[in-house]
């Protein structure tokens, strides 16, 4: 028990140092209403972590979807825009995470934010994404998060436990590194 501890404690610590330089506060790009991020990374510990909220509305193709379809997976959400700069940057780790993890009971899913359909699918199609994206263009599932860990940075990723708990989030964009990381810390610290 106290291995497990100490082991889990000497990764929380890595990551923190790791990650210290990225920490920070967000910033707005302009009176277009966009504020990127700056990959301040929110690692919450299990018996403080919050429900996730249930998102829910059309994909891309104008189907119902719910994240009650992934129910006991690790659920790896992220805000983007085709339109993001940072949002194109990260997209081949997103891309690369959600193709690797796919059979570790992982599920991605996009919150599409202030953007169209077709420029999104169009997106997908050129960075290889698969994995589904619920058109958010009134920004309501991001929203929903005010209770857990909220972000007005684009792109934001959250990542929620199996048992639907928000573990952590990511403002700004991200690597392919921290995500794997920060799946795998929340996998392993998931009661």
């Amino acid at each position: 028990m106290r291995a497990a501890t100490a082991a889990r404690l000497t990764v929380v610590a890595l990551l923190s140092l790791l990650l210290s330089a990225c920490a920070g506060a967000v910033e707005d790009t302009g009176d277009d209403g966009f504020i990127s991020g700056n990959g301040e990374i929110t690692f919450i510990d299990p018996g403080k972590r919050d429900p996730a909220p249930e998102l829910s509305g059309t994909d891309l193709d104008g189907n119902e979807i719910t994240t009650k379809d992934f129910a006991g997976k690790v659920l790896v959400v992220n805000l983007w825009g085709s339109w993001c700069a940072p949002c194109r940057k990260e997209a081949p780790a997103l891309a690369k995470a959600s193709a690797d993890l796919a059979d570790q009971n992982v599920q991605f899913l996009g919150l599409l934010t202030k953007d169209d359909p077709a420029s999104a699918k169009a997106f997908n199609a050129k960075f290889d994404i698969d994995y589904p994206s619920i058109d958010d263009a009134a920004g309501r599932n991001q929203a929903a998060f005010a209770d857990s860990l909220p972000s007005m940075a684009i792109p934001t990723t959250w990542v929620i436990d199996a048992n639907g708990d928000v573990a952590a989030r990511v403002m700004g964009e991200l690597t392919e590194a921290t995500l794997s990381g920060l799946v795998e810390q929340t996998k392993k610290s998931t009661r």
